[in-house]
């Protein structure tokens, strides 16, 4: 994620910034990729601190206005949870923004999002035909550990979530093309397979013995779609990682140059690459404060080789469809 600048003096803003140091309200405006100092500010700006720009005064963002469901404010906790699963879903979208998935120039279909509050009964989260539903009890941090240990997946965050879940729309949206599923089927396997079954087989037996050799995380093993969503987040993640990196200034002999943009790399190897050995580097740092690694992931050549499928098909955007 790219650091921004003031629009009303010096210093510079993140992308969560509600207003400047001195306390001017600002905006940002993901269509320039720039704060603004000025309204039509987000509807739900007040409500859950959307720090988005509005088409009009009174109308939801380009981020708010995808979500069709929101969480039930009588279930305890809804409400910052909420805020935060906003605030992580702007995020992913602003990231995707930059291959122009999502913009006003893409011509295809939006998500869809239901944001569920959980009662006594877990959220089930997943895509079917373009609508995401998200659990917004998981942006709690004892409950997100607690599934984070209970299902043994190191990397469980809400911009996690919300990398996984999109890519499955991002996948329905490239299977309209006839070009795509053949190379798909080709390097994750025949997604036809029966689904449930799938993910049963998976839940009741885990992964196969050696999956770290083909395979980024044990759950991509459930299912060739499963495979693509954990793919396609840690393509999101490794490729913002990288920018976030280049943004704040860092320098690292693994860079191609100073000005490097992770976004506008044509070569798969090379973006992956740099950014799994920056990640090396931040980790080590993280280690430092007696943290978890922020990315405790093995690259095999088979993962790679998935990671620049998706690149290939990512990079070229919605305009290519």
């Amino acid at each position: 994620m790219r650091v921004f600048s003031n629009p009303v003096g010096a210093g510079s803003l993140w992308f969560d910034n509600l207003a400047t140091a001195d306390g001017t309200p600002v905006a940002y405006d993901p269509q320039a990729r720039a704060f603004l100092p000025m309204p039509p500010f987000c509807a739900n700006r007040d409500r859950i601190g959307c720090n988005w720009i509005a088409p009009k005064e009174g109308e939801f963002c380009r981020s708010c206005a995808m979500t069709a469901l929101a969480p039930d404010p009588d279930i305890a906790n809804a409400i910052p949870n909420w805020a935060q699963t906003e605030a992580a879903k702007r995020w992913a979208l602003d990231n995707l923004g930059r291959w122009h998935w999502f913009r006003p120039e893409d011509p295809g279909a939006r998500p869809v999002f239901r944001m569920l509050a959980e009662g006594p009964t877990p959220v089930a989260m997943g895509h079917v035909g373009g609508v995401v539903t998200i659990s917004v009890a998981e942006a709690d941090a004892v409950l997100q550990t607690t599934r984070r240990e209970a299902l043994q997946e190191p990397y469980r965050t809400m911009i996690g979530h919300m990398r996984h879940e999109i890519s499955h729309m991002l996948w329905w949206r490239l299977s309209l093309r006839e070009d795509f599923l053949d190379a798909f089927r080709a390097m994750f396997g025949d997604e036809r397979i029966d689904y449930t079954a799938a993910l049963q087989y998976y839940f009741e037996n885990g992964p196969p013995v050696a999956w770290k050799q083909h395979y980024l995380t044990s759950y991509a093993t459930a299912h060739p779609h499963e495979d693509w969503a954990e793919t396609a987040a840690h393509l999101l993640h490794l490729t913002d990682i990288a920018d976030s990196f280049v943004a704040t200034g860092l320098s690292s002999p693994r860079m191609p140059d100073a000005g490097w943009d992770p976004y506008s790399e044509p070569d798969a190897e090379r973006l992956i690459s740099t950014a799994a050995s920056l990640t090396v580097g931040v980790n080590h740092v993280n280690r430092s404060m007696g943290l978890a690694d922020i990315y405790p992931f093995v690259l095999s050549n088979h993962a790679r080789q998935k990671l620049a499928f998706v690149h290939g098909w990512l990079r070229r955007g919605a305009q290519g469809l």
